[in-house]
């Protein structure tokens, strides 16, 4: 017989287990280990995944790859390891307090049936933070929210798993004598697989509930709930089903697009420009165009978007950030320039205009009503101009215009991005756009190239 590779999964360099003396949480995290050394998984292909409350400190105990998270959310984090490495072995360790906060993360992960495997660390009550009540609680369990005792009956995890459609389901206790090898079996199936673990707590319930080890067996009985097997019906698992499907399809991967500099720039210093609209103005699209036309000149750009949920209606802001060098820093603190194209664009922004240095370029539509600003106004036609090509173009005018102000980088970048990017059509309209709000500063007389960019 081959002797075991690994003969333990944990570490003591850390120093021991933090939990409370008789807590389940000790015999919960040494049986893992045990199944491990049971499959004698390569470390560097298993990923512990846990999240707030005291089984979720185990996680930096064991020397495998280790994901911690917000309370509830961990086997959200398990799907996404799962779908973007299915070889990966995902076990995650969650308490009853994290099945109730993520509930419906449980029953989806049950209901897609993703490889992973749940360990349920369920001492009925959230002992990290004071004994309060979780949705495991049994009927009439005192605890420190439930003084009186609980009023709610304890949810079945195993059979809101099952009735989710989960194919492989286990409820256990921690005085299981063949608990490493249940959580081994579980560990080994190719999908979702829950382990419905009933511990005490010695802080907190366990007191407070006269609940001991012959009491628990006798509480599971009580709540009329199975011990054992609840569900073993393997069916295909979610991950594989989905490459499957894709490769079906059959459809080549897009290859991503490479911007490459052809157009030179005259930018000395990063630059940050927000341009303030309304909804249906085409702020964004206009936006990333620009961002794109820097590229095509050398330069570095990132854009971030504000809008309302409603959508269809209110404000719309894009925040641009052109560089000639690296951008880490994707705030807009004050901008160097400021398009303002409505209404609801400038009352979004308007508690900046106080703030607006001298230095600071504001081009804005003819019609709106500029507070008092330090910064230099032009007030120029860019609704009057769109109108003659197309009202939808709007930022384009006021950003072709922005060009001709600040000269950062030629008209023919923007026009080149235009017809990269966007159906001919629509990339016609926006190039003649673009033009007329290039020349609108040499036609406007209160307009004077080269500005403070």
């Amino acid at each position: 017989m081959t002797a075991a590779r690994y003969t333990s999964y944990m570490t003591d360099k850390v120093g021991p287990l933090p939990f409370c003396p008789g807590c389940g949480h000790h015999i919960i995290t040494r049986a893992l280990d045990k199944a491990l050394i049971r499959l004698q998984k390569d470390p560097k292909e298993v990923v512990i995944v846990t999240d707030i409350g005291c089984i979720g400190l185990s996680d930096r105990h064991f020397v495998l790859n280790a994901f911690h998270g917000l309370h509830g959310r961990s086997i959200t984090y398990g799907c996404g390891l799962k779908l973007a490495r299915p070889d990966l072995t995902v076990v995650v360790i969650q308490g009853d307090g994290g099945c109730g906060i993520g509930g419906t993360h449980l029953l989806n992960a049950a209901r897609r049936n993703i490889g992973m495997t749940l360990i349920v660390a369920n001492n009925f009550n959230y002992g990290m933070t004071g004994g309060q009540h979780s949705v495991t609680t049994p009927a009439n369990g005192f605890t420190s929210t439930t003084p009186m005792g609980n009023i709610e009956g304890p949810m079945d995890l195993c059979a809101t798993a099952a009735a989710a459609g989960a194919s492989w389901v286990y409820r256990a206790t921690a005085f299981d004598k063949d608990l490493d090898a249940v959580i081994a079996r579980a560990i080994e199936q190719p999908g979702f697989a829950m382990v419905d673990i009933w511990e005490l707590c010695t802080a907190y319930y366990s007191p407070r509930n006269q609940l001991k080890k012959n009491e628990l067996f006798s509480l599971l009985e009580k709540c009329g709930f199975t011990h054992g097997q609840v569900v073993d019906k393997p069916r295909p698992e979610y991950s594989q089903r989905y490459r499957e499907s894709c490769e079906r399809a059959a459809r080549k991967p897009k290859e991503p697009f490479v911007i490459e500099p052809k157009f030179p720039n005259a930018l000395q210093k990063q630059t940050g420009i927000v341009i303030a609209g309304g909804a249906g103005q085409k702020i964004k699209s206009a936006a990333t165009i620009f961002g794109q036309a820097a590229m095509l000149s050398g330069l570095e750009a990132t854009q971030k978007d504000d809008y309302p949920i409603t959508v269809m209606s209110g404000h719309s802001i894009a925040e641009v950030i052109v560089s000639p060098e690296r951008i880490d820093y994707t705030a807009i603190d004050v901008p160097d320039c400021l398009i303002l194209l409505s209404e609801e664009g400038l009352a979004k922004i308007k508690a900046w205009m106080e703030k607006l240095p001298e230095t600071c370029v504001v081009l804005a539509d003819e019609d709106l009503k500029i507070p008092p600003t330090k910064a230099r106004v032009l007030s120029l036609p860019f609704k009057k101009t769109s109108r003659k090509v197309d009202r939808l173009a709007i930022a384009t005018v006021a950003l072709a215009s922005l060009l001709k102000e600040s000269g950062m980088f030629p008209l023919e970048a923007l026009t080149t991005a235009l017809s990269t990017f966007q159906k001919p059509a629509i990339a016609e309209k926006n190039d003649a756009a673009a033009r007329a709000g290039f020349d609108l500063l040499i036609a406007h007389p209160a307009a004077k190239a080269g500005g403070n960019l």
